[in-house]
């Protein structure tokens, strides 16, 4: 399954910017482009894994409840 870089931004808004078959490309081009971000863009940068580029767009899309204090 490949990995997708995404820009998230607020309303849900998302942009797929790559698509990558090694997580280690996936994380150095998410790491250079939030480098490069100017400081009033707010945009989140996302690596997913999943099938496919839906897939990975439900999953950012989902909402995450946080862990119960404590535990881990």
């Amino acid at each position: 399954m490949p990995y997708y870089v995404y820009a998230v931004r607020p309303f849900a808004q998302l942009e797929q910017l790559a698509e990558h078959a090694a997580f280690k490309d996936a994380s150095a081009q998410a790491k250079a482009l939030r480098a490069q971000q100017p400081p009033d863009d707010r945009a989140s940068i996302r690596v997913m894994f999943a099938a496919t580029a839906l897939e990975a767009e439900d999953l950012l899309l989902q909402v995450r409840e946080p862990r119960p204090a404590g535990e881990e």
